[in-house]
């Protein structure tokens, strides 16, 4: 049985949707619009088509599978009339039927056997979705994601990691290893639930709570005019060439900031992204750092501990304002709490 193809319903959104489909020389481009990248994001206009038909997709695919209106309202849950009317208004946004009728049944044509397929797709990925964002919300199989200073990944936060799954041995962690100021954006992108970070951030948007302070010697190399001392006031450096963390970093600022407290500003011959390699530089007789403690000691370099100005930074976990826990995120930012001055190893 031949089914006349089913005119188009919504002429005002069809319409506009061709004008998107099909821009004129003067719209942005010849011919087709160009398609999307694979993962884009869609944006969801009230004449979308994910917008228009995204409520009637599961009730579509209900039928298709039924091939029946009234057994698939039973198993929906929702009147037969109601039914029937959303799935002529799909057909009606689409220009096209996708059911022959025949009595009280129902049969797909050749485009609404082609469009379930997509269909069932869609649905899967969404059932994924959704399994994915519970499981990662489970009190306790769920996942934090956590973001930490490079400075904070040989020793702080293995220790830290291993100390709360003792109490909770299924929780999985997403771990993000940078520096302070990139850390804060992906914190405001939703990308991190907690960042463990120094200094201690001051933003409206954010809460930030101290947790412990961390010393920072000058680093020197072994022959240098300075190594043979215990302790050195941060002014006696005020001609040295300093090696640095790039700018953007914490320990860069802070860096800055002892300086200017100690009267100079310091002469920067070499800017880098992790301090084991300034600690090399270092070694090298190519300035000298101020840097905290290593996690393993490097031969060729002293470590001198700075009178004045008190030289130390602030580390403190920090997060979004408003955003709600789930509850591995909540367990683990209590137990970060907990650590209140005992957040670092001590030697």
């Amino acid at each position: 049985m031949e089914h006349e193809q089913r005119p188009v319903g919504r002429e005002g959104a069809h319409s506009r949707r061709k004008e998107r489909a099909d821009p004129g020389p003067g719209n942005g481009g010849e011919g087709a619009a160009p398609e999307a990248p694979p993962g884009s994001a869609v944006a969801l206009d009230p004449e979308s088509w994910p917008a228009l038909l995204a409520p009637r997709l599961a009730q579509f695919a209900a039928v298709a599978r039924a091939e029946h209106v009234t057994r698939a309202a039973e198993e929906l849950g929702m009147p037969q009339s109601t039914l029937s009317r959303a799935l002529a208004r799909l057909e009606a946004d689409l220009g096209i039927s996708l059911f022959a009728r025949r009595g009280r049944a129902l049969a797909l044509t050749v485009a609404g056997r082609a469009f379930l397929g997509s269909v069932e797709r869609a649905l899967g990925e969404v059932e994924r979705a959704a399994e994915e964002v519970r499981a990662d919300a489970d009190p306790a199989a769920g996942k934090v994601a956590f973001g930490f200073l490079h400075t904070m990944g040989p020793e702080t936060v293995p220790g830290l990691l291993r100390a709360f799954r003792a109490e909770h041995p299924r929780v999985r962690f997403s771990l993000v290893q940078t520096y302070g100021e990139a850390m804060i954006e992906r914190l405001r992108a939703g990308e991190l639930d907690l960042c463990l970070t120094a200094p201690v951030p001051a933003a409206p948007d954010l809460v930030a709570r101290r947790l412990d302070e961390q010393r920072l010697f000058l680093v020197v190399p072994e022959d240098h005019r300075l190594a043979g001392r215990r302790r050195v006031r941060l002014a006696e450096a005020a001609e040295e060439t300093f090696v640095t963390l790039e700018p953007g970093y914490g320990l860069r600022r802070i860096t800055d900031e002892l300086c200017g407290q100690a009267g100079f500003r310091p002469r920067v011959a070499f800017e880098g992204e992790e301090t084991e390699t300034l600690r090399g530089l270092v070694a090298a007789g190519l300035g000298v750092a101020l840097l905290p403690p290593p996690a393993f000691a490097r031969p060729g370099l002293a470590d001198l501990a700075v009178t004045a100005p008190r030289a130390v930074r602030e580390i403190g976990v920090a997060w979004l304002d408003g955003h709600p826990d789930t509850p591995p995120v909540a367990a683990f930012k209590r137990f970060l709490l907990s650590r209140r001055g005992r957040l670092l190893p001590r030697s």
